[in-house]
């Protein structure tokens, strides 16, 4: 009976370490995640596989695995201080969507670690937004220029960053704010300038309007030409002929004498 406590301590020993082996030998990896392997006898950080997908894994109880999440990540960078063309500070508020190429995972942890946006993404955003604003006027950054300066931004970034295992999807200006007696000085140029385009409007219909009655005109008079020259003397007394019969068939008095005027043609001489 005094020999089962020593036989039993032991085999709770064996018990307890058998699991932490399992706790160590097993990691579930859940929804939007990967795991890249480190192996700590097998050459640290395994590059030339693919990450491990979600789910229950089995591992080495003396490796380890580093979660990362794959899913479209955003991170706001407000209030960023740039300049413009002409020296003037400007304000940036910017949204980046990312997330890590899944392929190279390992090679992101292995080069940058786990803190990789803020060592390579974030300071890469802020270099190229102050490269990119620097090359336009407050004028253009507030007005027409907006949708290219993201794309640029964009498009800039991406080239470096993908070479640092890192996919950018997008990268929105959510605002852009410039001094108060900029802002006004530029909303008094557009005012103006829209002021003159309605008064070249109204000067341009009217132009218009008056060509349109130099043509109406000189297409009247053109045809009242034409009328005067078909218009002969045998035709103008048919046509009085025609007229003094039917005033003969109406019945309001009058009185017609034929033959009479200059021309021949009929005088009607009304009761009035």
């Amino acid at each position: 009976m005094q020999r089962l406590p020593k036989i039993g301590l032991p085999i709770l020993a064996l018990g307890f370490l058998i699991l932490i082996l399992i706790s160590r030998s097993s990691i579930n990896i859940g929804y939007g995640e990967a795991g890249v392997l480190f192996k700590t006898f097998g050459g640290g950080v395994v590059t030339d596989e693919p990450p491990l997908g979600e789910g229950f894994k089995i591992i080495a109880p003396w490796n380890k695995v580093y979660l990362y999440n794959v899913k479209q990540q955003e991170f706001f960078e407000g209030n960023m201080q740039v300049l413009s063309s002409n020296g003037l500070e400007i304000s940036l508020d910017v949204s980046v969507l990312y997330q890590p190429d899944i392929a190279k995972l390992g090679l992101l942890h292995k080069t940058k670690g786990e803190n990789y946006v803020n060592i390579v993404l974030i300071p890469q955003i802020r270099a190229v937004a102050r490269s990119v604003v620097g090359r336009y006027t407050p004028e253009q950054l507030y007005s027409t220029k907006r949708d290219a300066i993201q794309q640029e931004i964009f498009e800039e970034t991406k080239k470096v960053v993908e070479d640092q295992y890192i996919q950018l999807n997008a990268v929105l200006v959510r605002d852009v704010t410039l001094p108060q007696a900029i802002k006004e000085a530029i909303e008094r140029k557009l005012r103006q300038e829209q002021e003159a385009l309605e008064y070249e409007f109204r000067i341009a219909k009217s132009i218009q309007e008056a060509e349109r009655q130099r043509i109406d005109a000189e297409g009247k008079a053109k045809a009242n030409r034409i009328l005067s020259a078909s218009l002969t003397d045998k035709i103008l007394q048919e046509k009085g002929i025609e007229a003094t019969i039917k005033l003969s068939e109406s019945n309001n008095s009058k009185v017609i004498v034929i033959g009479s005027g200059k021309t021949g043609m009929p005088i009607i001489l009304g009761n009035q």
